[in-house]
């Protein structure tokens, strides 16, 4: 899990992450024909579901987020999509402010 910082994963995402780190691609199986079949099905339902966004954002924000989705390991759209996904669905909290 060395290429990303785990206090932004959930339980799942970390449990999911080392599974996939102890995979040995060499002797997976591949899945029946069937199978793929509807995974492919399911996939392009899934992607047919997601709409597409754009937005106006200030430049050094921008280049902030850049940085902070390079620091996780992450592409910068995904990263954003990742934040407002947290957000919505309550996973993302605001830290306490230090008193000062």
């Amino acid at each position: 899990m060395a290429k990303y910082n785990s206090i932004y994963l959930n339980a799942e995402e970390k449990a999911l992450l080392k599974d996939i780190e102890g995979m040995d691609s060499r002797t997976a199986k591949r899945p029946s024909a069937a199978l793929q079949a509807r995974l492919k099905k399911a996939a392009r339902e899934y992607i047919a579901k997601e709409a597409k966004m754009n937005i106006r954002i200030a430049s050094s924000d921008l280049a902030q987020i850049k940085a902070r989705a390079m620091d996780e390991g992450l592409k910068y759209q995904t990263f954003v999509k990742s934040v407002l996904h947290k957000y919505v669905t309550g996973q993302l909290v605001e830290k306490a402010k230090k008193a000062g």
